[in-house]
């Protein structure tokens, strides 16, 4: 008897890195749930996977309880078990902290921060069904590097890889594993946000499927993270020792 196919969920799978994922994982002969709030943009993303897998796809918007138990419904009754969460949806708000208001602060966590937090605590039980099962959740270079005028996304991806920290040593000994990514500026929609910053610092970009390999072959390892290549890799690393120098580079003339 052939051993049943991994179950993968992913959020913000109707573009960007959540699609390349999605491809990925399905290459990988892994049947994926593909979660997101675009019918439209699932769809386009579904044809992308072929028909050798019954993936499906929950149009859900995980900022929102209902939805989120509308996911764990669904994976429940198709399989009873999650072997991998991919907490990839995001959203990125740039500006002077100044610029931004109440709405944009809350939306920024919310989003980011507090949804995949929630659809990891309620999913935990199909997690434990699956075990050994992983979460991953997919965050950036900034949340290791703070950046002037990504005051609150800078924030919000601190706040959600020490959550991934804490949760994979809270988890280990239920057998769910915790990988934290950190992608560097991607080609994406949402790279839009980063024009000014791309253009002044030069910064090197990624293509979708660069990251979505990167992530996948960490998974594969059983990696506790996955951080960009050179030369982001080594300012994480100087960040961490010797934080003045990230000062400087920053704030010097553009």
């Amino acid at each position: 008897m052939q051993p049943e196919q991994k179950l993968v969920l992913i959020t913000g799978a109707g573009s960007g890195i959540g699609r390349a994922l999605c491809v990925e994982a399905a290459q990988r002969g892994m049947v994926v749930a593909l979660c997101g709030r675009r019918q439209n943009a699932l769809e386009a993303t579904r044809a992308l996977l072929g028909t050798a897998a019954p993936h499906f796809i929950i149009p859900a918007d995980i900022t929102r309880p209902e939805d989120r138990s509308v996911i764990v419904e669904r994976i429940r009754n198709q399989r009873g078990a999650l072997d991998i969460l991919i907490n990839n949806a995001g959203i990125v708000e740039g500006g002077p902290l100044e610029t931004l208001d109440d709405a944009t602060l809350a939306r920024t966590f919310q989003t980011n921060v507090m949804a995949p937090i929630s659809l990891t605590r309620d999913l935990m039980p199909l997690l434990i069904a699956a075990v050994p099962s992983r979460v991953v959740n997919v965050g950036s270079i900034f949340g290791d590097i703070g950046y002037p005028d990504f005051t609150c996304y800078s924030a919000a991806k601190f706040a959600l890889r020490g959550f991934s920290i804490a949760l994979r040593r809270e988890w280990k000994r239920k057998g769910i594993g915790v990988t934290y990514a950190a992608p560097r500026a991607t080609r994406t929609d949402a790279a839009v946000a980063f024009t000014d910053l791309i253009a002044r610092t030069k910064m090197s970009m990624d293509s979708p499927e660069q990251v979505a390999g990167q992530i996948w072959r960490a998974i594969a390892a059983g990696r506790d993270s996955v951080y960009a290549p050179a030369p982001e890799r080594f300012y994480v690393l100087i960040q961490r020792l010797f934080p003045r120098i990230i000062d400087w580079s920053l704030q010097r003339p553009s």
